[in-house]
């Protein structure tokens, strides 16, 4: 009776995996591989049933004998070969996870090179569209302020020139921003020094830079622009949220791997909390995901009271 029972069980588990199989060669879109051992799971159900009959009626056994040998047989030259041929399969699915993998990337670089090119054309139009147009009216104001004038007057001329001389002076700063010229020209060591003195000069916070690369070290525009930003992001995120009074950041070149390391002292976060919330750290993924354009590498860790550390590589 148990072992009756246990055919029974048996015979079950084997149609089941056989159908679950065979509803699995459409997801496996035909492969040979799977249609193989779809029929193998068919056979063994088959197998199982063959031996519930010799137990049952001991009268068959001597025909169904050899049937259950020579399944055993077959069963096992279909798990073989689909076993051999499922690597295929495998190979063609990594090869079209490396594919999306590159697809992204593209896709995020094309984003990313769109992206600068509106904001050196945003720049340019700023700089030589309203930059001249303040510049005349400047100019205007201070002609206008040669001129013999009551105190009134001409103390509303003096504020009008000086309001007139910040809104270019913001410009400027606008147009710098958006696109610096200092990266452009001189490259990443000297664009993250420039606005390291830019941030320093508010006092909010002490900023270390240390690197040995000089102008005439230039890379990939695309890499420049990526470690820049990412820099820039984490510095603003250090203001606004870190509460930090010191920040230090390296920039260096370990053969041909260009890294940068950056800390600061603030109150720090749960970052694998962070890592697990959607909407949390959102400035974070954008870093990873732009440094994964590149091919690069952002990592990074913190916890409350312990500051916050990360590191980027990137190839060159």
């Amino acid at each position: 009776m148990i072992r009756l029972v246990a055919l029974l069980i048996a015979i079950t588990l084997q149609i089941v995996a056989a159908v679950l199989a065979i509803r699995l060669v459409r997801v496996t879109k035909y492969r040979a591989s799977w249609i193989l051992i779809s029929i193998g799971f068919i056979l063994m159900a088959v197998k199982m049933i063959i031996k519930l009959i010799q137990f049952i009626n001991d009268d068959f056994s001597f025909y169904l004998k050899p049937a259950d040998d020579w399944l055993g047989v077959v069963i096992s030259f279909l798990f073989t070969a689909g076993v051999f041929l499922i690597g295929e399969m495998f190979y063609s699915l990594s090869r079209a996870e490396r594919e999306h993998r590159r697809s992204e990337r593209r896709l995020m670089r094309a984003i990313i090179e769109t992206e600068e090119r509106e904001r050196r054309r945003f720049a340019k139009d700023l700089h030589d569209g309203l930059g001249p147009l303040l510049s005349t009216a400047r100019m205007s104001m201070s002609a206008l302020l040669q001129h013999e004038r009551d105190d009134h007057s001409k103390q509303v001329l003096e504020n009008a020139n000086n309001v007139i001389i910040e809104a270019v002076e913001s410009i400027k700063e606008i147009s710098n921003n958006l696109s610096p010229h200092v990266l452009t020209n001189f490259g990443l060591a000297s664009a993250i020094r420039n606005f390291v003195v830019k941030v320093g000069q508010s006092k909010a916070v002490k900023i270390n830079f240390s690197t040995v690369l000089t102008d005439s070290d230039r890379f990939n525009s695309n890499i420049e622009t990526v470690m820049y930003r990412a820099t820039c992001e984490l510095i603003n995120n250090t203001l606004k949220h870190a509460e930090a009074s010191a920040i230090d950041i390296s920039l260096e070149k370990i053969q041909r791997t260009l890294v940068i390391k950056y800390d600061d002292n603030g109150r720090g976060f749960d970052s694998e909390k962070a890592a697990s919330e959607p909407n949390s750290g959102m400035g974070l993924s954008n870093i990873a995901s732009r440094m994964n354009s590149i091919n690069g590498v952002f990592v990074y860790n913190s916890a409350p009271g312990d500051g916050f550390h990360a590191i980027m590589k990137v190839k060159i």
